[in-house]
């Protein structure tokens, strides 16, 4: 019989994740030239559609939001500042997860 996999099991191999993909995204040095090219090219569009993003005001937080397809994307930190300081919250468990 197989055992469920408990919260805080599910929590350790999330964190493990999201660590071993910010070692690999440090790991990659780009020139910073090249580094510079690639903030213009990509600075405020959707990662999924491509489209300009728009900052909007969403509970005291500015949140980019592209009205093309409808997509929401929060830069590091908002989504803590969106789930407030209770620890109950939903959006605060989510928040921990990808916390620093």
């Amino acid at each position: 019989m197989l055992k469920k996999p408990t919260h805080d099991e599910d929590e350790y191999f999330a964190r493990a994740e999201i660590d071993r993909r910010r070692a690999l995204a440090a790991s990659h040095n780009l020139a910073e030239a090249e580094s510079q090219r690639l903030q213009q090219l990509h600075h405020m569009k959707c990662p999924k559609c491509g489209y300009d993003l728009e900052r909007i005001d969403f509970r005291g937080v500015a949140i980019d939001k592209c009205f093309h397809c409808n997509g929401t994307f929060l830069d590091a930190d908002e989504l803590e500042l969106l789930a407030g300081h209770a620890e109950e919250n939903l959006l605060h468990k989510i928040a921990h997860v990808f916390k620093r």
